[in-house]
């Protein structure tokens, strides 16, 4: 069975400062490391690799110093790593970075399962797994929770919703997102560190890729930030002590006062 993860790299702070002229992450001198998410799903790609055998191709799109998270996949069981690192992939929303992705997937050829975390930390749009999934024309199911049956030709999953979980069946190929409760993942042994430090991972560029430059990094992008700003602190507000039937219209008064319902 052909894997692919898709990983990314994320500050690692919860103390995140952007940047006034360009509104982008401030990541320069910050820390980074695998996106919390991801980690369920190399996790999940590796067990399913352990259970019906294949192959675990990690990918990810980022500057170099990004081909770290792909050493820490393989280092709990990857079998290799892809990094998409170009200039031309900058400024990407998430429509942008889907299709930067997708175009790559389609480069690396046949597979059977495309495993995302939920969200990536930094962003929390959920949107890049299910837009690989749009563009590529394949089925998803996201917010999984547990792998009922996979099999080679269909899936059945366990899809989380906000009360309780749906029970999904699918074809293959298909894209999958998980959530953090579907697994724990595994710390890297002695002997998985040092094939991840040995790995030779590709670089891959716009080139390599065949993307359409137009559809790509800043330029494919049809969404951008323009303003970003911290809200105001707020106010202590107004408290009303009595009685029941005396803070009831206290209040009505206050509020006919201060008109917060009129029309």
């Amino acid at each position: 069975m052909n894997l692919i993860v898709c990983v990314k790299q994320v500050p690692d702070t919860t103390d995140v400062k952007i940047d006034p002229a360009t509104n982008t992450l401030v990541r320069q001198g910050v820390a980074a490391v695998l996106n919390p998410f991801d980690a369920y799903a190399v996790e999940e790609a590796v067990r399913i690799k352990e259970k019906h055998g294949g192959k675990v191709t990690a990918l990810t799109m980022g500057p170099p110093q990004a081909v770290q998270v792909l050493r820490d996949a393989i280092a709990v069981g990857a079998d290799e790593g892809i990094l998409l690192s170009d200039r031309a992939f900058a400024g990407a929303d998430t429509l942008a970075t889907s299709n930067t992705l997708a175009q790559a997937i389609r480069k690396i050829g046949a597979f059977d399962l495309i495993l995302c975390g939920k969200q990536a930390v930094d962003g929390d749009t959920a949107q890049v797994g299910p837009g690989i999934a749009a563009l590529l024309d394949i089925p998803q199911i996201i917010f999984v929770r547990a792998i009922r049956e996979l099999s080679a030709d269909k899936i059945i999953a366990e899809r989380m919703t906000e009360d309780g979980f749906d029970v999904v069946e699918s074809t293959l190929p298909c894209l999958i997102s998980v959530v953090k409760g579907i697994n724990e993942p595994r710390l890297p042994s002695l002997r998985g560190v040092m094939t991840s430090k040995k790995a030779v991972i590709p670089t891959w560029t716009v080139q390599e890729t065949g993307a359409d430059p137009e559809r790509i990094g800043l330029k494919g992008s049809p969404t951008y930030v323009h303003k970003i700003f911290t809200p105001p602190a707020r106010t202590g507000g107004r408290k009303f002590e009595g009685e029941t039937a005396q803070v009831v219209e206290a209040f009505v008064k206050a509020a006919a006062e201060d008109k917060l319902f009129a029309p």
